[in-house]
């Protein structure tokens, strides 16, 4: 019998996971801007309201220091999922909200990356040697390089990347990299005015 886990629970999970992705960050020296749900009771995150009369679910976080901004997308999940078709590990988001991110790098100065903190455990159907750790990239990067996508998985399908092109952010802190998430963001001229 297989359990079901409540909203509640999910919401729960996934902002232990935000958290510890912020605690990540902030060791790193950058600020971080939660962009919290509004309406928890409807499961509806923050929205950008363009120009052009669109709206677009935001990623979950701002983060930024005196010379790089980048926004986070932030999953906090059990495990890797198995890939059978092709023997791969894999993790993935909502193909909708994956859309509406892809708009978001458009529209901002800033790079949108996407962070899946991953436990190790266990996944449905798939074997219980998950990979562990923080792994992520850079959206316009992952765009490029998709796994799969699903149409049948989630609400509105979704959108699944392989290890690689994710990279594995805290092996690469482990070993002195400065790349990990801190990218260097286009300049933004502080003066303009609206």
């Amino acid at each position: 019998m297989r359990d079901v886990v409540s909203f509640e629970e999910q919401l729960r999970f996934g902002k232990i996971g935000e958290s510890r992705i912020a605690h990540v960050l902030k060791g790193r020296g950058l600020h971080i801007l939660p962009v919290y749900e509004k309406e928890i009771s409807e499961g509806k995150g923050p929205v950008l309201f363009t120009a052009d009369n669109r709206n677009l679910v935001l990623p979950d976080m701002l983060a930024f220091n005196d010379s790089k901004t980048i926004w986070i997308e932030a999953k906090h999940k059990t495990a890797f999922t198995w890939h059978r078709i092709t023997g791969k590990w894999v993790t993935g988001i909502d193909l909708h909200h994956y859309r509406d991110y892809l708009e978001v790098l458009k529209l901002s100065p800033w790079p949108v990356w996407l962070l899946f903190l991953h436990d190790g455990g266990q996944a449905k159907d798939s074997p219980a040697d998950s990979p562990a750790g923080l792994f992520g990239g850079e959206l316009g990067l992952l765009s490029r390089n998709e796994h799969h996508r699903h149409m049948n998985h989630g609400k509105h399908g979704m959108v699944y990347w392989g290890v690689p092109p994710l990279r594995n952010l805290e092996k690469e802190m482990r070993a002195g990299s400065s790349h990990g998430p801190l990218v260097q963001s286009p300049k933004v001229d502080k003066s303009r005015t609206l």
